[in-house]
Order: C-alpha cells, then structure tokens, then sequence
C-alpha cells in the first residue's frame, strides 16, 4: 500500500512540473517554491516515512549529484556566448572574487556568530558559496539561440557562474575535510594544494574538453552518416555526454562538475547554430525539472521530520545574512568596472540561488570526515529554504523589470539615431 502511494506521489509531482508552469503564469510563485512547500505539508502526513538525510547519507549525496549534472549540461548548452576572457569578464569576476569573499565571511560567521568549529564552518561556507544550476532558473538564459549576442548579461552571467562555481567549490570542500582529519599542517595543505586544487581542476577541464570535442566532431561532422547523432537529433544524447564526462573525470581524479560543463560548452561550440542544441536542451531541461521537483518534494519532507531540530538562531542569522547582505554585496563588488551596469550589478548579485549543490556538498562531506552534521544540516536546509522563497518570490519580477528597462533604453537609443539622421 505505502509503495502504491509513493508511486502516486511521484507521479502527481511530474504531472504538477509540467503544469505549474502554466498555471502559476505572472504569479511571484515558481516550481521550487510550490514543491517545497508541497514537501512541507507531505512531511506532517501521518504513516509516510521520515526523510532523513543523515540516515541515508550515501542516497542522498547520489541523488543530488545526479541532479546537479544535469543541470550543469543544461546550462553549458544553454549558453550562446563563445567563451572568451572578456566575453566571460563577469563570470571570472564572479568566481576569482565573489566565491572566495563569501566562503570566507560565511566561514567568519559560522564560527563568530554560531561558534562552529573551523572546519565545519569552512565546510558550511564552501558548501553555501555555489549559486545553484537547478533552482535558478528565472534569472538564467533560455534555450540555445542560433546567433551570440542574444544574452542579457544578467542571466549570462549567472547561468555560466552557476555552471562553473560548483566545481570551483569544491577544493575548499576537500579543505574542510582536510582541516577535520588531519588539521592544518603544511604536509596535509600542499597536499590538498596539489591534488585537490590543481590536478583535480586542471583534469576536470581535460576531459571536458577532450570528451566535448570528440564527441562534437563525431555527432555533426563524421563521414560515416550512423555516427552524425545530430542529423536524427536525440535528445537523451546528452545524457550521454552528461554521464560519460563525468564518469571519466572521476575515474581519473577530475572534477566530474567542471568536466560536465566544459564538455556542454565544447559541443556547443562545435556548430552552434544546430537545431540538435535545441533538442537536447529541452530534452535535459525537462529531465532536470522532473528530478527537481522530487528532490524538493523530499527537502520539504526532511524539513518538516525534524531536519531544522539543531538550527539555532546563531545558525539562522548565517543563511539571512547570506541571502540578504554577504552575497548581494560582493556579488555587486566583483562586477565593478565589468560589462554589466548599475542596475544589472544589484541584480547578479542578489540572485545568488542557493540550492541542490549545497546539499550534495555537505552530504558529500559528512561521508569523509566526521562534522556536527545536525547543526549543518540545519543552517544549510535553511539557508536553501530561505533562497527558495525570498528569490523565487522576487525574481520574476525583478528580471521582468530589468528588462523593460533595457528595452526603453534601446528605444531611446534608436530614437536618438533617427533624429541624429534628419539633422
């Protein structure tokens, strides 16, 4: 009977993904928010299982990588912008400067204000630095566009930062483990140094790449016709991609996040004005949404089970002051003298979206070494809780209102070309 009911669940909860949509329409409601709270209510159902994370650890850092990689495919298909280190300017920026400034005032304040021990709060700050590929996207570009030049730098930025971070994060996840198993000695920093921020990187990128590459001259440019996927445009060949980078860049001691990214980014760039784009990014985008709508049915659920027993008020002044000053402020003073304006600026910084990749980071960590995972789970259940709403309730509108603006500016413009004409 109870595996009928799960059954019914997760069917009801795909059938809402893909009609929420277009029922909510202009509404300050989106996906994540209206399943989250729908895990809520499922969790004070009587004779449901408990959703524990600590209990299945090993689960649930497998599913939410699953999620995650996915969404990182999505996005680097997503993506028109040829990559570049001036095209690229705010997503450096965003990562050299944003990423590290927070995990590092995130760190502070775990120990300052919640008295984490500094690993943990190290841990808690890595794992709460990444802006989220799954969950944010109101503010991330759309499908693939035949032409560059079509993203607003708003949600290209965030959509390339969201795509990279999450790898960039994760030396400094190694670190807190480091820092909780063999302290902070010079033996065990250079090696982390070594392993866990140069070779894992620069393999991650690698096999990204190589995989990417080969696999996009295969799909649209082979001489044998079997191989040319692109002409019968199958969209579960992402998946493919998806798994065999990551796969290999883990085999091989890479960062698999990074290598499924770049990977996405190297196959688009092998012919960019291909209908295959657009396929397969419709194709993940709605693997992506079903999963998500899932996994946020259970964060609901671990919510209310008792995943916020250990959040302290100490804990929940970390994820507010995230949300609300660390990261709207530094995102803004990464981006000072890049291609965005003023208001663009505020907006990337703000929309910062905590979520699926913190829960995977601290999950992941928890197996390695040994935490207060209580009082993590609940500053990082919070803290994504928090994002979810404060931005899924604002983003629509703010994004809509940046881009009215941007459109009376060109209006303007143009208006002022026609009358520089007829002088």
């Amino acid at each position: 009977m109870l595996y009928a009911v799960l059954f019914a669940i997760a069917g009801a909860s795909a059938l809402g993904a893909a009609l929420l949509p277009r029922v909510v329409g202009r509404l300050p409601v989106n996906l994540p928010m209206a399943f989250l709270a729908a895990g809520v209510l499922l969790g004070l159902v009587p004779g449901l299982p408990d959703v524990d994370p600590t209990a299945h650890e090993s689960v649930t850092t497998h599913v939410t990588e699953i999620v995650v990689i996915i969404s990182l495919m999505g996005a680097g298909l997503a993506i028109d912008r040829r990559v570049g280190w001036r095209r690229w300017a705010s997503t450096w920026r965003l990562l050299a400067v944003a990423m590290p400034l927070t995990i590092a005032l995130v760190a502070w304040a775990g120990t300052a204000l919640a008295g984490l021990p500094v690993a943990a709060a190290v841990l808690l700050g890595a794992a709460l630095a990444p802006t989220d590929p799954v969950l944010a996207g109101d503010v991330q570009v759309g499908e693939p566009a035949d032409e560059e030049g079509t993203e607003d730098e708003v949600r290209f930025a965030l959509t390339s930062e969201a795509g990279l971070n999450d790898g960039a994060a994760f030396p400094v996840v190694h670190l807190a483990v480091v820092l909780a198993t063999a302290g902070a000695t010079a033996g065990a920093l250079g090696t982390w140094l070594a392993e866990d921020v140069l070779l894992r990187t620069v393999v991650g990128v690698a096999v990204g790449a190589v995989v990417g590459k080969v696999l996009g001259e295969v799909f649209f440019r082979s001489p044998i016709r079997a191989l040319r996927l692109a002409d019968d445009v199958e969209g579960f060949t992402a998946l493919a991609v998806t798994f065999l980078a990551y796969g290999l860049a883990e085999l091989l001691h890479g960062y698999g996040f990074v290598a499924v990214f770049v990977a996405a980014c190297a196959i688009r760039s092998a012919e960019r004005s291909h209908g295959a784009h657009r396929v397969a990014h419709s194709f993940v985008e709605q693997v992506e949404r079903m999963l998500t709508a899932w996994l946020l049915l259970l964060l609901g659920a671990a919510l209310s089970d008792g995943l916020l027993r250990d959040l302290t008020w100490q804990l929940a002044a970390v994820g507010v002051l995230l949300v609300v000053v660390v990261r709207p402020l530094v995102g803004r003073l990464s981006l000072l003298g890049s291609p965005a304006g003023p208001r663009e600026r505020w907006v990337v910084g703000a929309y910062g979206v905590r979520g699926i990749g913190s829960l995977f980071y601290l999950s992941w960590a928890l197996g390695e070494a040994e935490f207060p995972a209580g009082p993590l789970w609940a500053a990082v259940g919070f803290t994504v809780a928090l994002s979810v709403l404060v931005h899924g309730a604002s983003a629509g509108i703010v994004v809509s209102r940046l881009d009215a603006h941007r459109r009376e500016r060109a209006g303007s413009r143009d208006l002022g070309e026609v009358a520089d004409t007829h002088v």
